[in-house]
């Protein structure tokens, strides 16, 4: 998605940075930029993304410069560096709050082994959050004021004061759930390791009104993905269906699929992920697999050199294609098909949706099948047997027949 689709003036900070660590990173790395050095504005640019200098200079006040260095990116150049490269990062002085952050990541990145867009993301809103604190309260000695439980009254006083300031400067309230929820998760990693007493933001959400209303997320309905799958006219176009809406995988999951990542010959056929969104992962492939045996079977005997990607290509520059062509096709089958929804032209993320709503609805299935048994055991809650009287390996196993079931009844006749 490139400048041009963004409404840069309504973007907070916060969304700037979202939009940095989710959409520009990744194209910039696409583009073979090398970040491990502070992209230029020439590179940013480049991808398509100007507008987000010109947002910045007159809505925030901050040159392209140091918004980069609030999304990890040191500038050595500028007076205000120190000698500490973590101090710099964090812009704030207090060694002991900058370790304890710095640990945190290091749990997030290595023991939860979240990617690594999600945990800068999450930096980045420390880093606000550390330098708020410290412009209202003078020091951002934020570990050793949650040392003595004593401290406890005035310290959720001084965090409700950075509140204060998030709720006025942040445009949405799911971007101020976002803070709240990261801020909490540091002090409750401080209080696992008992280096705080307490967490002084734990209710402080309950202070405001943001709701957490989930939003109306559109999602194709069967009769739509059979229409769209029905209208691919070649074996990759329909096996780019499949992903989206029978594997739910997201749009540059599909693109950078790599035969390295199948397993289709064990008794759990799945897909394996080195780096997802929340860390590593398998998909479990409950339908599909002849077609994309036969995908990697084609692509291998056409080409010797075959680089193993699914969806290699056409451009020599690249080895495979875009999120944003996985995109494009997926909507031109859909305008093939006159698919809409709500009036508009689906997006491949549609597809996604479509595969979380079968899955409840398989899920709703297999309770309503485990009812009667229920009944004989003097239950009334279905659930109940799906949790004790059935091992994880017959629940897994159930799981599946029903969602099997279910994308049968969308692919197989269309």
């Amino acid at each position: 998605m490139s400048s041009e689709h963004y409404n840069w003036s309504r973007q907070s900070l916060d969304d700037l940075q979202e939009t940095w660590h989710s959409e520009i990173e990744p194209t910039l790395r696409r583009n073979g930029v090398d970040l491990t050095t502070r992209p230029t504005y020439q590179d940013v640019a480049d991808a398509g993304y100007s507008g987000i200098a010109y947002a910045l200079r007159e809505h925030h006040d901050q040159t392209l410069s140091e918004f980069l260095a609030t999304v990890g990116y040191e500038d050595t150049n500028t007076e205000t560096n120190t000698s500490s490269s973590a101090s710099y990062q964090w812009a704030i002085d207090d060694e002991s709050t900058i370790t304890e952050l710095e640990s945190y990541l290091r749990t997030l990145d290595r023991r939860r082994q979240l990617a690594e867009t999600t945990v800068r993301t999450k930096q980045s809103r420390l880093a606000t959050y550390s330098r708020l604190y410290r412009d209202l309260h003078g020091q951002a000695n934020l570990v050793e004021r949650v040392a003595d439980p004593g401290t406890e009254s005035d310290e959720i006083r001084r965090a409700l004061a950075v509140f204060d300031e998030l709720n006025a400067e942040l445009s949405t309230d799911a971007s101020k759930l976002r803070y709240h929820s990261d801020v909490s998760q540091f002090y409750e990693h401080l209080e696992r390791r008992a280096k705080a007493s307490f967490n002084p933001v734990k209710s402080i959400d309950e202070e405001y009104n943001w709701s957490r209303a989930e939003p109306d997320n559109a999602a194709l309905s069967p009769e739509q993905v059979r229409e769209i799958y029905a209208a691919a006219d070649s074996r990759d176009d329909g096996l780019l269906v499949l992903a989206l809406c029978a594997w739910g995988l997201r749009r540059n999951e599909v693109a950078s699929l790599h035969v390295s990542q199948l397993e289709l010959e064990s008794d759990e056929p799945h897909i394996a992920f080195e780096e997802r969104k929340n860390g590593p992962g398998t998909v479990a492939l409950i339908y599909g697999v002849p077609e994309l045996a036969n995908r990697v079977d084609k692509l291998g005997a056409q080409n010797r050199d075959w680089s193993g990607y699914l969806f290699p290509s056409p451009n020599a520059n690249r080895a495979y294609i875009t999120g944003e062509t996985v995109q494009a096709r997926f909507q031109r089958l859909a305008d093939r098909a006159d698919v809409r929804v709500r009036s508009e032209q689906p997006t491949s993320k549609m597809g996604r949706r479509f595969w979380y709503t079968t899955y409840n609805e398989a899920m709703s299935d297999l309770l309503e099948n485990l009812d009667v048994i229920a009944a004989d055991q003097g239950s009334a809650d279905a659930s109940v047997v799906l949790k004790n009287y059935l091992s994880e390996a017959e629940r897994r196993e159930y799981r599946r027949d029903f969602m099997r079931e279910r994308l049968a009844a969308v692919f197989a006749d269309a």
